[in-house]
């Protein structure tokens, strides 16, 4: 094995896709870290002593945003009060068992946990409307029932943020999408680090230029337990096809 790049005697473990260094897992931690806290300062998504909700899926991203939160509240003195909020849309063989992971991350991280459902919400499941209007544009209905889910949650819970998972290649893929359907007013704001849902709760992206293949590998160095099986209306988005096209531009 190669040694780190950063000369610290150990051996590299792995090759960074954003930069190519080769790394140690404590360099790689390091630099993982320092560049989210970066991303935080530099863009000033918080102010101090403010309360943050993290909309927590039990995935990848959510979990590690989650874990790297409090690591870096804790130890650069950010006195955020953070929380998780999850929204359980009803969507048996896949929500059902996320959230245990969403419960599990609760006792891990030592934070508190609001769980709010589509069913308590707006009086349906996801498996209802499907039901009903069958396997066509599902992740549009999920994705504004979502987004509104979240905005009442983080209302409930009187929070000044709502903190996302949004990774780099999920702009990249938005931005894609947005080209491609020709929408010009998203495709204006769809790259911003901050928004505001005209609630004044401001949403905020603190790993809007991580990439999805380090998340992988911090959590997977880490040892984070997070939940990796795909919703069982996902095949059916029109994002896969962003996805998919972005994925062999990268491969070629």
């Amino acid at each position: 094995m190669p040694l780190c790049s950063t000369r610290c005697g150990k051996n590299a473990v792995l090759k960074r896709p954003k930069t190519g260094d080769a790394l140690c897992k404590e360099c790689f931690f390091e630099a993982f870290e320092n560049e989210v806290h970066f991303t935080i300062t530099r863009a000033e998504l918080f102010k101090p002593n403010s309360t943050v909700a993290i909309a927590a899926s039990g995935g990848k991203d959510s979990t590690v945003l989650a874990y790297v939160m409090k690591l870096l509240n804790e130890k650069y003195d950010y006195k955020l009060k953070l929380f998780l909020l999850s929204i359980d849309e009803g969507i048996t063989g896949y929500r059902d068992d996320s959230l245990d992971t969403v419960k599990q991350n609760r006792d891990d991280y030592e934070m508190p946990l609001q769980i709010l459902s589509y069913k308590d919400l707006y009086g349906w499941t996801m498996d209802e409307i499907v039901s009903e209007i069958g396997r066509k544009n599902n992740c549009t209905f999920c994705g504004v029932f979502r987004r509104q889910a979240l905005d009442r949650g983080a209302n409930l819970l009187k929070v000044d943020y709502l903190a996302t998972g949004h990774n780099a290649d999920d702009i990249a893929e938005t931005v894609l999408m947005n080209i491609l359907r020709g929408d010009l007013a998203r495709l204006n704001r769809c790259t911003s680090i901050i928004t505001d849902s005209g609630d004044g709760i401001p949403r905020v992206k603190p790993l809007k230029y991580t990439y999805e293949k380090e998340i992988v590998m911090y959590a997977y160095f880490r040892k984070l337990v997070y939940f990796s099986t795909e919703c069982v209306f996902a095949p059916n988005a029109y994002r896969g096809h962003a996805r998919v096209l972005l994925k062999d531009l990268e491969k070629n």
